[in-house]
């Protein structure tokens, strides 16, 4: 072992240290990491919604509207406890206080009028003993905020039972509760606390306590009492982990036996919000009374009364980033129980955890040091993979939730660190070779000669490309009225713009040749849909160009616009190193590229200043292309058919090339079978196309004339017959 792999094990083992105390500190934003992770789960593979008989009768906007602003008077709410009573609800939660006496009450409105004899407003109703003996003897739970304030306690309905010490200390802490009017608190069957996430700065909730604690009595939430409620139980079973004072690892209810963190917390697997999970009051209320599908989600249902009214302000993020109702929020704890989908982090978790970044992190920098970076980074990245797909399946499969982002981001840390060192240090030789033939190739020759075996030999490799020429028109008589210098500048500016497109489409420059550009797709490397992105270059090109014409960008006035021609054709090409062993270049050579050459040549005739060739039609779904004809390319034996390119798919949508299309197709035919009704056909497809492309008035003169030449040679042929 050398003095610097001694030392670059020492350094490196001290990171590994130091990664693992900030991992067992698990400090705010490993935290926040770790959430997030798990929630993504969730949002991957959330819980399945199902028709359980779990009802959320939803205070919504249409329930405002229909019976007038927040708070309803309680003889609303109590005429709501009575119908859903009738229908069979098997409990009713409501997610509301009732804290303060109802101010719409007649007796409470009268109290205020001075003058009125006291008998009076005795003999008036009273909205709050309306709703308190509306809920006696029925399966009602009321609910419960947190204060600040007082010494309210509200009375616990269900006796709690334990089988080892009491876990007291476990829950979150309530120092106070909103009082309950007391004829409501004394004739209520369940009590619960509402509270989703007390004392958590987070706004996603993630976990709900089921429990809360002042102490010496525990309280249970909405959700828990509602479940218990509708079983007709009396008691909660709190079992605590052996050994382990103030912890609680399980609740029992009834029939159902609810795993829970240490402090009595439920970790919620929630789905997607729905609107089947919801009824809104006003069909309830309704005054022909519920539908049937109605009465059929109500019977034997929980039924938990909230608002989803955004004006109330009672919503709350899950973990699938949907934000919805609170009380949609205690509906799903009850269906999670009931389909006992749980999710647990087990006590160990964090152990396995911390030891796995000291393990990983020690290994990769033994790997790093010893054996070799690109060793270590492959290890890294199987271990990346298998820390995932193993905490992945866990959740899946188990339920169960495991951090993968520790030891990856710490084996991360410690394989750039160890790396960087071996870097800085240990090659420093090997970099003092690079930088002294970098003097003399390119990065990007020099990264190829790293990287591929036998890259500097000459040759190539066959493989099918999307070739293209592009060409200036008239450029001789521009190059006449110019001076030299001015030329080269009209060169840069012109082909400056127009290269630029295909490097935004993933090309290949190939080369410049005088006023020409020639660029292929699909080499070096792989390039999906290159004939797509050829013809869309040559597209950003033509644009381009009526852009430079249009702000006079070459100084010629209104009086010459500059044109181009662009040939394209895929075929199977030669790409690689060319030219001799001092000096060569990579390029393509081979019937494809003179293919493209030749139809780049052809635009002058056909009037078109974007053609391609049939096997790169096939490859262009969508596009707007009108067949151009069969052309004899010079130094082809066989005629080669051609498409003019109009436009993309937005110009193949539209209705005026549609109509275009299939008069030119008919036109073709008739050209094809030298028919008189291709006069015709012409003229209705140069009044379709006015407006659509710049280049088809002159595309169907072309046509014009060709079609007339060999149409007035069959007419003579016939005539002499």
């Amino acid at each position: 072992m050398t003095r610097a792999q001694q030392l670059g094990v020492i350094i490196g083992l001290a990171i590994v240290a130091a990664l693992t105390i900030l991992r067992a500190s698990d400090p705010p934003l490993l935290k926040m990491a770790r959430e997030l992770t798990f929630d993504e789960y969730q949002r991957i593979s959330p819980r399945a919604f199902e028709n359980l008989p779990v009802r959320v009768v939803d205070i919504d906007e249409a329930s405002l509207k229909e019976y007038g602003q927040w708070p309803w008077p309680r003889d609303r709410i109590a005429t709501l406890v009575e119908k859903l009573s009738d229908i069979g609800a098997s409990a009713i939660a409501f997610d509301i206080l009732f804290a303060e006496p109802d101010r719409l009450s007649p007796r409470s409105v009268v109290r205020d009028v001075a003058g009125i004899d006291p008998s009076i407003i005795s003999r008036l109703p009273d909205n709050d003993e309306i709703f308190a003996k509306s809920i006696a003897g029925k399966p009602v739970v009321l609910g419960f905020g947190l204060s600040n304030e007082g010494d309210y306690r509200p009375p616990v309905k269900a006796g709690i039972a334990f089988t080892g010490e009491s876990p007291t200390g476990a829950p979150p802490r309530i120092k106070a509760a909103t009082p309950l009017r007391p004829q409501l608190e004394a004739n209520a069957t369940g009590i619960g606390h509402i509270s989703l996430n007390p004392g958590n700065p987070s706004t996603v909730v993630r976990t709900v306590p089921l429990f809360l604690s002042d102490g010496e009595q525990l309280y249970p939430n909405l959700a828990l009492e509602a479940l218990r409620v509708a079983q007709g139980a009396s008691t909660y079973v709190l079992a605590d982990a052996p050994d382990a004072k103030d912890t609680i690892t399980d609740v029992k209810i009834g029939d159902f036996v609810v795993p829970v963190t240490a402090t009595g917390e439920l970790w919620l697997y929630v789905s997607s919000d729905t609107a089947e999970r919801y009824i809104s009051a006003r069909k309830i209320l309704a005054a022909d009374g519920p539908s049937p599908d109605v009465l059929a989600a109500v019977d034997g249902s929980i039924v938990f009364v909230g608002t989803s009214a955004a004006g109330l302000q009672d919503i709350r993020t899950t973990a699938l980033g949907q934000n919805v109702p609170g009380v949609s929020l205690h509906a799903q704890t009850v269906e999670q129980i009931l389909t006992g989908r749980y999710l647990a982090r087990p006590d160990w978790a964090n152990g396995v955890e911390i030891l796995s970044v000291a393990v990983i992190g020690t290994l990769l920098v033994m790997l790093t040091t010893f054996v070799s970076p690109a060793v270590a980074l492959a290890c890294g990245l199987l271990i990346t993979v298998l820390a995932l797909v193993a905490s992945w399946l866990a959740f899946y499969y188990g339920g169960l939730l495991f951090d993968p982002l520790a030891p990856i981001v710490s084996g991360s840390i410690t394989h750039f660190a160890a790396t960087a060192f071996r870097f800085l240090v240990t090659d420093r030789e090997r970099r003092e070779v690079r930088r002294a033939f970098g003097h003399y190739l390119s990065p990007s020759l020099l990264y190829r000669i790293e990287h591929t075996r036998n890259a500097l030999r000459l040759g190539g490799d066959d493989r099918e490309l999307t070739v293209m020429f592009v060409d200036v028109r008239n450029f001789t008589e521009i190059s006449e009225r110019l001076t030299p210098t001015a030329v080269v500048a009209f060169l840069n500016t012109l082909l400056d713009a127009l290269s630029r497109h295909v490097i935004a489409n993933e090309g290949t420059l190939d080369k410049f040749i005088g006023d020409s550009i020639m660029a292929f797709w699909n080499a070096p490397v792989d390039v999906a849909n290159h004939g797509g992105k050829a013809v869309q270059a040559a597209l950003a090109m033509r644009e381009a160009l009526t852009g430079l014409n249009a702000s006079d960008a070459f100084g010629f006035g209104s009086e010459q616009q500059v044109g181009i021609g662009i040939g394209i054709h895929t075929g199977i090409a030669c790409v690689g190193n060319m030219g001799a062993e001092a000096r060569f270049n990579y390029s393509a050579v081979g019937d494809a590229v003179n293919v493209a050459a030749r139809i780049e040549s052809s635009c002058k005739e056909v009037g078109f200043d974007i053609l391609v060739s049939d096997s790169t039609a096939k490859l262009l779904p969508g596009y707007a292309l009108l067949e151009a004809g069969t052309l004899a390319l010079k130094g082809k034996s066989t005629r080669t058919k051609v498409f003019a390119v109009i436009g993309g798919d937005d110009v193949a949508a539209s209705s005026q090339f549609v109509e275009l299309q299939r008069i030119h197709a008919q036109l073709t035919e008739a050209l094809r079978l030298r028919s008189a009704a291709s006069r015709r056909l012409l003229n209705a497809a140069k009044q379709r196309a006015a407006g659509l492309t710049p280049g088809l008035p002159e595309f169907y003169r072309r046509m014009s004339r060709r079609s007339e030449h060999f149409l007035d040679d069959h007419a003579k042929k016939r005539v002499a017959e």
